[in-house]
């Protein structure tokens, strides 16, 4: 169970540097976020992952979206901010940031094998999630994802 103790961070634990994001659309004027899920788990997760050398953090959040939700058609439209806890062994201290992305895709096949395709849920609607924080982004988060998605689509 995730509960508090994975947003203090211990002494000693190193640093991890992670990116990821809320991938939306539009569908019948509902905004609609994609969601994951890992192998031996019931609750849903944003896709993300740490940030490989040379790599810009953006970059790393595109990437980690295409291997963990499978979606590789994206466009950026906002930086959603920055969280951070331990990571599920509770041995690196891992600094997230988030990003908005929307696609037009909507059947997804990720390329780790670890993950299955995400599923769509309407931002008004969604499951439990694993992690409170990445609830709390996309609450904290969710009139400016749902303005700038419908910006997106009429213009598009």
């Amino acid at each position: 169970m995730i509960d508090s103790s994975w947003y203090v961070r211990p002494d000693g634990v190193p640093d991890r540097t992670a990116a990821g994001g809320i991938v939306a659309r539009l569908e019948n004027d509902t905004v609609m976020i994609a969601l994951g899920q890992q192998d031996g788990y019931t609750d849903f997760v944003l896709p993300k992952g740490g940030v490989d050398p040379g790599e810009s953090i953006r970059e790393a959040a595109e990437r980690e979206i295409h291997e963990e939700a499978g979606f590789d058609q994206l466009t950026w439209l906002a930086d959603l901010g920055i969280k951070a806890r331990l990571n599920g062994a509770k041995t690196k201290w891992v600094t997230q940031h988030y990003f908005l992305f929307i696609t037009d895709q909507i059947k997804s096949k990720p390329t780790d094998p670890r993950h299955a395709p995400s599923k769509w849920f309407a931002i008004d609607s969604l499951p439990d999630l694993c992690w409170p924080e990445q609830l709390e982004l996309i609450v904290s988060n969710k009139q400016l994802v749902e303005k700038l998605v419908r910006e997106h689509a009429q213009s598009h």
